[in-house]
């Protein structure tokens, strides 16, 4: 079966469609935003990670890194520019300090972690959410592991960026519930600025897929400064007014939640200075969306992504 690069499963997923479900975080991401709290879901290869409040100083890393690129300086430290990737003081680590982010799993293997929640389920209305990354980078993988839940009368929702072929889009329609469907920027030069790529496709597929009659709901990163002006916000509002079948918006504000994750994996952070929106802010945008008759879906604990 079609294998995938999968670098999480959390269970009793809340914020990601109907009822609870269980979120499958697909490795590798077309996009670079600055402000990604899933750092570790941008490369389609394993990376390692290294979480200092579980370091408990047994320094095994330092003997088994072939390369020499781990230090002991008031604790364990990495040359990222030395560092090759090979997992081998992930392995040494007993702790969990160290460790390989993402990992190949069959759809068979997938599975069988994601059927131990229909109880789950069946008693809330939920299902199972692709998420990552972007999902739409797996796109056989993920067709797959589609088709394989509705085999089991699973609700399916696959939150993407947008930015995939139609081709591939398309061919997932018959198996997916709901989409969660991110709209990061309306300026074409900003977008590309802020997540490496214009948003000439992702528009393209937005009004395509609104076309279908899918169920889906679009979802706006709140970014302070970056995409939150009036004018981006009123263009926004404008655009989304005018497609077809639109479930509802929902705005995820942003949050410093993955900062620390930047360091562990070696990567810089572009937004150390932004302070999150509060909710007041929220608020008036929210209220703002709403004038143009679009269904605003409300919650106070949303991730921009």
């Amino acid at each position: 079966m079609t294998g995938g690069m999968i670098f999480d499963i959390k269970r009793y997923a809340i914020h990601d469609g109907p009822g609870i479900r269980t979120a499958v975080f697909l490795k590798g991401c077309p996009l670079n935003c600055w402000w990604c709290h899933n750092p570790e879901g941008q490369s389609t290869k394993p990376q390692l990670i290294f979480r200092a409040n579980r370091c408990q100083g047994a320094q095994a890393c330092l003997e088994a890194c072939p390369l020499g690129a781990i230090r002991w300086q008031e604790g364990s430290t990495t040359d990222w520019t030395m560092c090759d990737q090979c997992g081998k003081c992930a392995e040494a680590c007993l702790a969990g300090a160290r460790e390989m982010v993402g990992r190949e799993m069959s759809v068979e293997q997938l599975m069988k972690e994601v059927e131990r929640d229909i109880p789950f389920y069946d008693q809330s209305g939920g299902g199972v959410t692709f998420t990552g990354g972007e999902p739409m980078l797996q796109p056989e993988f993920l067709l797959e592991a589609l088709k394989a839940s509705k085999k089991q009368h699973i609700h399916t929702t696959v939150d993407t960026s947008g930015q995939a072929s139609w081709t591939s889009l398309q061919s997932i329609l018959p198996y997916t519930d709901l989409f969660l469907f991110d709209v990061k920027h309306m300026d074409s030069e900003k977008h590309k600025k802020y997540t490496s790529v214009s948003n000439q496709k992702i528009l393209a597929n937005l009004q395509r897929l609104a076309k279908e009659q899918v169920k889906m709901i679009v979802r706006m990163p709140l970014i302070p400064g970056l995409n939150d002006d009036l004018e981006n916000l009123q263009r926004t509002g404008e655009y989304l007014a005018g497609l077809p079948h639109l479930e509802g918006v929902e705005l995820m504000p942003y949050h410093a939640i993955g900062v620390a994750k930047y360091q562990g994996l070696g990567m810089d952070y572009r937004l150390e200075n932004i302070i999150p929106p509060t909710d007041d802010h929220i608020g008036e945008i929210e209220d703002l969306l709403a004038s143009y008759s679009l269904n605003v879906i409300k919650h106070s604990n949303g991730r921009a992504s």
